[in-house]
């Protein structure tokens, strides 16, 4: 089977990934001349780790990230206090990253494409789609180099301005508020301590200031302040600008100013997230304003529950995709408006980050089921012991494309690979009273967890 991917963002390459380590031929390609090299989407949520744990690269993304900074909270001048905007937790035996990770978003590009060239997938650079068409067994697509593609499905993870959804004929429903303006972009500030986070504001008009968040992996910030609605100068000189006035003159000296952007909240979902042989993911289908980070981690799990989709095949299996995810993304969505309308009525609680925001809670359960753990929750991990004392873990078991089989004091031992059987005293392959626990388990129960670390 073949996929043809537009798009090497975070949506695309996780795709890739899942799609490369199931055998699948992939093409992955990006109408763009060079790769992204900015931060953007610097906040990684803890159901994202868990995917990237599955996918082979958490080592490398904690290793080159770093956590959540305290802020560094300055009122005209003066010293107002610090805060997180979330508190620390501590790893838990069922949610072993229970923490959001900063990483900018080009960085976690790079990891994701060295983690791809393994599978022998390079990404083709200057590569856009202009046209397509499909029948029932294949999608034809039209390159900008001049090249005809065929392959057994499309994913269009073009962004926002998706050429695939707008062939489709999709509707992109949803606001653009022009009112609003952010100046966006990646700094170094002499003065400023890269250990922490810095919010300088008026006294009068705490919640509009500049956000100084710094970057993993050098001695960047990334800097986010309000613009006047008739404003779009991005240069390093607006910049400065702008930190004199809030901060003060001479507070902080800019430079290196790598990135910059304007951006105006723009929240929209697609009416559909496939049509036929074609899908479409991410940015393409659903844009977030940043508030809450909701945004690539959401588009990362789209590819996590499309990739086994595609590769299983089955017409009743991919039909679940845009339900599960469609349903979702109202929800991000939902989110990341209520935080933003917070932040423009001045409510402070708009720098505060809950349990939503983490999307362990994300689920495809049937609302109707009110029991505890029930098919489409997030499969929990749990620490396990085997007969000769050597300490695992689920997420260890679970790692991989297959789906596992958990398999609660069988009465007989399985030889399947993918078949755990746990006990609570030693009296199967593996013992855990916390998988019990987690899963709200009895003795005989079977419980099947999909791939993509949601019971089936």
């Amino acid at each position: 089977m073949s996929v043809l991917i537009a798009g090497a963002g975070p949506t695309g390459l996780t795709l890739a990934i899942d799609l490369a380590r199931r055998g699948l031929a992939v093409r992955l390609i990006d109408k763009a001349a060079e790769y992204f090299n900015g931060s953007r989407g610097d906040g990684l949520q803890p159901r994202t780790l868990e995917i990237f744990d599955d996918l082979g690269v958490i080592d490398e993304v904690l290793r080159q990230g770093r956590s959540m900074p305290l802020m560094k909270i300055y009122m005209s001048g003066e010293l107002f206090g610090e805060r997180r905007m979330a508190e620390i937790a501590e790893p838990t035996p069922d949610v072993p990253y229970p923490n959001a990770w900063m990483l900018g978003q080009s960085r976690t590009e790079k990891i994701l494409r060295d983690k791809l060239s393994e599978y022998g997938v390079q990404v083709e650079l200057d590569t856009a789609i202009v046209g397509f068409t499909q029948d029932e067994n294949s999608v034809t697509a039209e390159l900008s180099t001049g090249e005809t593609v065929e392959a057994e499905y499309l994913v269009g993870a073009d962004g926002g301005r998706s050429f695939v959804r707008k062939h489709l004929g999709i509707a992109f429903e949803g606001t653009t508020d022009e009112s609003i303006r952010t100046l966006l972009g990646d700094v170094a500030a002499d003065g400023l301590d890269h250990e922490f986070g810095y919010w300088f504001a008026a006294k009068d008009n705490p919640m509009s200031g500049i956000a100084m968040t710094p970057l993993a992996g050098g001695d960047q910030f990334q800097f986010g302040a309000p613009l006047d609605s008739d404003d779009a100068d991005t240069s390093i000189e607006a910049l400065q600008a702008l930190v004199d006035k809030f901060a003060g003159p001479g507070v902080a000296k800019l430079r290196d100013l790598t990135w910059s952007t304007v951006w105006r909240p723009n929240v929209r979902l697609a009416e559909r997230f496939r049509v036929g042989r074609v899908f479409i993911a991410g940015d393409a289908a659903h844009v977030h304003p940043p508030t809450g980070g909701q945004g690539l981690n959401t588009g990362v799990q789209d590819a996590y529950n499309l990739g086994w989709k595609l590769a299983d095949d089955r017409e009743e299996v991919l039909a679940t995709y845009e339900t599960e995810r469609r349903t979702n993304a109202a929800r991000v969505l939902g989110i990341s408006e209520e935080l933003m309308q917070k932040h423009v009525e001045g409510d402070e609680s708009a720098m505060e980050r809950g349990e939503n925001t983490r999307q362990l809670d994300v689920s495809y359960r049937d609302l109707a089921d009110t029991r505890p753990i029930v098919a489409g929750d997030r499969a929990p991990d749990a620490p396990l012991v085997d007969a000769e004392g050597n300490k695992t873990s689920l997420f260890d078991l679970f790692r991989g494309p297959h789906q596992t089989l958990l398999r609660f004091s069988p009465t007989t031992p399985s030889t399947d690979e993918h078949t755990v059987d746990i006990g609570r005293d030693g009296s199967a392959a593996y013992t855990s009273p916390e998988a019990f626990a987690h899963y709200h388990a009895q003795d005989g129960d079977e419980i099947l967890v999909r791939s993509d670390g949601y019971l089936a």
